[in-house]
């Protein structure tokens, strides 16, 4: 008999491929801690963005066997209507961020590609790009609040199982927040490419210029596997 699933974790919206794999950190003390830390911020009052339905919606879009490319952010947008649980994504019709802008300014310089008028990535997430967060909630107008609440333990279990499980991942670590994620990352196996973060604040110091886009898709199609359109649809 197959023994039934902890109901903290049937609860949980994201793909199978994930939830097989992750069990043990999605049912840690960390994450008992910070599942009480959430419910408490939201019977406050506190607004928590994104909404609870979508903390996942990285793990949910793009199943285990399928990522390609590993985009890394810090934490979610801290705006209304803006963190949908992709990084660096926004919904439809949700005006396109500065970080994000950055990030199509490098795709049309390395790729050609013109800016996209959205800034909806989930045909990014549906070719294999896992668009994961460090920390994958915050509170809204706080950017960082939920830094060392015990996502970190979790999101590291997220690099962990795939740098292990899997080669031949492009892991692109923006930032050095990002780049501290890396050094679980087994470089014989994976493909682990470095640059400052694409915020106006860093994006001129080596993001614009750093060719991550092609050299991914280089990477991939010199393993024999199809490379990812950057481009999106209208």
């Amino acid at each position: 008999m197959v023994p039934a699933e902890p109901p903290e974790l049937a609860r949980v919206r994201l793909h199978e491929s994930w939830k097989s794999r992750l069990s043990d950190a999605l049912t840690s003390p960390h994450m008992q801690a910070l599942r009480a830390y959430l419910l408490q911020q939201r019977e406050m009052g506190v607004r928590v963005f994104p909404p609870a339905g979508q903390m996942f919606a990285a793990l949910d879009a793009t199943p285990f066997e399928q990522v390609k490319v590993v985009i890394l952010g810090q934490d979610p947008y801290h705006g209304p209507g803006q963190a949908h649980g992709l990084s660096f994504s926004v919904p439809p019709g949700v005006a396109v961020p500065p970080s994000l802008q950055n990030i199509f300014a490098e795709i049309e310089r390395d790729l050609g590609f013109p800016k996209p008028r959205h800034g909806h990535l989930q045909a990014w997430a549906e070719q294999g790009v896992l668009l994961l967060n460090a920390v994958l909630t915050v509170e809204a107008g706080r950017a960082g609040s939920h830094q060392g609440k015990g996502w970190e333990p979790f999101t590291d279990a997220v690099i962990r199982v795939l740098a292990e499980q899997r080669e031949g991942v492009v892991f692109m670590l923006w930032g050095s927040y990002a780049q501290a994620k890396g050094r679980m990352i087994d470089r014989t196996r994976h493909c682990v490419l470095r640059a400052p973060h694409p915020s106006p604040l860093s994006a001129y110091r080596g993001f614009i210029g750093c060719g991550h886009f092609s050299a991914a898709n280089r990477y991939l199609q010199g393993r024999g596997q199809t490379a990812v359109d950057w481009r999106l649809p209208a």
